[in-house]
């Protein structure tokens, strides 16, 4: 494997083990095969000491390829049902208040973490400016990083099966779109790039996600371009971000890695259970079907839940609505909570 490794970048073999991954996982049944199989090859894969690697550069194709398939599924029907998201909507903000307040507590009374490193470990997203304030507020920083990356992974391979243990039929989101012409496939991939670097520039999370995404949803919702990118293009993105996640987990202390996965567990297993039972309220409230509202409230990056929402076929435009919404709700709670921890 050594010898493999000097002669090949390291991509290369994080995106072998992370189709291998996928293949396993899709043959033996398990959930969302094509993210989490590679999620879990490739972080065994690291964990054993190989050198794995997904390039930023990549890491922009790939949100933009996951982008614009979830723009695509916007139809003049998911236009009229969106008109009933702003009660979900408010009860994601009440379940997110709710995530951010039990799971420090459970982290403190549990595992002994100070206010301030609880917290910090536990926030459900924005993991750039959670490091930041990490950093500013004195907190254990290697602590933070370390479960909530555990948290990210173990999202990915618990969601898909939460959800299908709640019922999901796997709706063939796509069926009858037909594949896009090059042509537009083309203008659509170039729109969003543009716009994805402009958001950059403005700081947005997760801005050529979000982009490609509002690029693919008004060109498709105003009939400019039809059809949706190839299922290899997409199957292609999704082993990608599974072995993106997967490679997080390098040069990391065994010891301190032991400890933050017992944390971060328990990080998910409450953060789910809370999402669990908003999704079911919200469900209640709009009458859609629980796990896609789960999908829509579960605790994880935007990027890794937009994908899993067009793997298992669940509403991905509510989905990456209501984690967009999240992400900007959380950017402003985030230093309010944090203003007690710097006063002390």
């Amino acid at each position: 494997m050594k010898a493999i490794e000097s002669l090949l970048p390291p991509v290369i073999p994080t995106l072998m083990i992370g189709a291998s991954g996928a293949a396993l996982f899709h043959a033996i049944g398990f959930p969302a095969a094509a993210v989490t199989g590679p999620a879990t090859t490739v972080a065994a894969a690291t964990l054993m000491g190989v050198r794995t690697q997904v390039p930023l550069r990549l890491c922009d194709i790939i949100f933009i390829v996951i982008g614009t398939q979830i723009g695509s599924t916007v139809t003049p029907e998911v236009i009229s049902a969106a008109m009933t998201w702003p009660l979900s909507l408010f009860v994601l903000t009440v379940t997110l208040i709710a995530i951010m307040i039990l799971v420090p507590l459970c982290l403190r009374l549990i595992f002994g973490h100070r206010p301030v490193t609880a917290f910090l470990s536990s926030a459900p997203g924005h993991l750039t400016f959670t490091l930041g304030l990490a950093a500013d507020l004195k907190a254990d920083v290697p602590q933070v990083v370390l479960i909530q990356t555990v948290r990210v992974f173990l999202l990915t391979l618990m969601v898909p099966v939460l959800v299908s243990l709640w019922g999901v039929t796997g709706t063939a989101t796509f069926a009858g779109q037909g594949t896009s012409s090059w042509i537009d496939l083309a203008i659509v991939l170039a729109l969003a790039l543009a716009v994805g670097l402009g958001l950059k520039r403005l700081s947005v999370p997760a801005p050529l996600l979000i982009g490609s995404m509002a690029v693919s949803a008004i060109t498709h919702g105003t009939g400019l371009v039809s059809g949706i990118a190839p299922n290899w293009m997409t199957l292609a993105a999704f082993v990608g971000m599974g072995s993106l996640i997967g490679s997080r987990f390098g040069s990391v202390d065994r010891l301190l890695l032991r400890n933050a996965f017992l944390a971060g567990l328990m990080s998910t297993l409450v953060g789910c259970a809370v999402a669990a039972l908003g999704a079911y309220i919200a469900a209640l409230l709009i009458g859609l079907p629980p796990a896609a509202l789960f999908l829509a409230f579960a605790p994880g990056g935007v990027e890794v839940m937009a994908a899993l929402a067009i793997e298992t076929g669940l509403e991905p435009a509510l989905v990456a609505a209501h984690h967009v919404f999240r992400l900007t709700v959380l950017g402003m709670l985030l230093p309010m909570f944090a203003l007690r921890y710097r006063q002390k």
